[in-house]
């Protein structure tokens, strides 16, 4: 059938592919599986690419009682890391005919501005890290279809959970520390209180409790590379064995312990060994390079988004938590004999 000036309707693309008006619904809305066979989908979808096709989502979703419209809400912007997880929800969302709105929580933590009068009466659901839940209450969002991030399965709103393997990241880390021969840790510990950094001071100790002689300090910092070089300035100084390797929960903050070591007269890594989480770009930039935790953010939002819109449709979201993996660079060697 030709184009003419006429936009083509749905009759006309269920007559070119020889099917009814209800089937082209299911395969454009994307709820045919099941219900019309593999071959008849594909049919629909190419007369409606030939014919020009296109839905008329604002109809669509007044029947619907939709917007198909989610929420993404992340601590403030500050990394890379949560434009990727954005990169990855949002390429998942687009191909099922959803937009996302990303929103983040002023300074990371606490109660934030409803964006809209109510996100309940914008959105249809809520996708949302752990270290930005309490902006969740503010704008009614934790009464919306929700998924969590980085969250604890047990305690997260009673929504669905999708996490990365934060705590087989830590037990890379403590087993490759521990493997070159270190002993004498400092965890530079987030100071955010938030389920995934409890996580990573929980298995860290535990790990490091497994091998006899090992011991461990602990001292919070902000995320930020200053706040990082005090802290760690101030726990390298302190009475003592000096540790031999630093823990990081975050690259910006392993950051911090490179210019807090320069500050002592320290080298990494013949002095000092220093492990970041996250693998940023940072990572490379850092000289020497930083062992770290890659983290895949983008596949981290795809299985967020993927996770949502199960729940949208009232499916049980795919169990498991996203692999990780430890990169070694030149940051990490075995301590120095004196």
């Amino acid at each position: 059938m030709a184009r003419g000036s006429t936009r083509p309707t749905s009759r006309d693309v269920a007559q070119a592919a020889g099917v009814s008006q209800a089937a082209v619904s299911l395969v454009l809305g994307d709820k045919w599986r099941g219900r019309v066979s593999q071959t008849t989908a594909e049919r629909v979808r190419e007369a409606a690419r030939e014919l020009g096709y296109r839905p008329n989502l604002a109809a669509r979703n007044l029947r619907l009682g939709r917007t198909r419209t989610v929420l993404l809400v992340v601590p403030a912007l500050t990394t890379e890391f949560f434009a990727g997880v954005y990169t990855g929800a949002a390429r998942v969302a687009a191909e099922h005919g959803f937009g996302v709105v990303l929103y983040p929580s002023p300074e990371g933590v606490g109660p934030a501005r409803d964006p809209f009068a109510s996100a309940q009466a914008a959105l249809d659901g809520v996708l949302a890290s752990s270290m930005a839940a309490d902006a969740l209450t503010a704008i009614r969002g934790d009464q919306l279809p929700l998924v969590m991030l980085d969250s604890d399965p047990t305690g997260s709103l009673g929504a669905a959970t999708v996490n990365l393997d934060i705590a087989d990241g830590v037990r890379q880390v403590a087993d490759h520390l521990l493997h070159l021969g270190h002993r004498h840790f400092l965890h530079l510990a987030a100071d955010i209180p938030s389920w995934t950094f409890r996580v990573r001071a929980r298995e860290l100790a535990t790990r490091l409790a497994t091998t006899p002689g090992t011991s461990l300090r602990t001292a919070p910092a902000p995320i930020s590379i200053d706040g990082a070089r005090t802290a760690a300035e101030a726990a390298l100084s302190a009475p003592g064995p000096r540790p031999t390797a630093v823990v990081c929960d975050d690259d910006k903050l392993a950051a911090g312990v490179y210019k807090a070591l320069r500050r002592l007269g320290l080298r990494v890594p013949d002095d000092v060994s220093v492990t970041g989480l996250d693998d940023l770009a940072l990572a490379t930039a850092l000289d020497p390079e930083l062992t770290t935790v890659r983290l895949d953010a983008e596949q981290f939002g795809e299985r967020g988004m993927q996770a949502l819109l199960a729940v949208l449709e009232s499916r049980t979201p795919d169990a498991g938590d996203i692999p990780v993996e430890l990169v070694v660079r030149a940051s990490t060697a075995p301590p120095n004999a004196s």
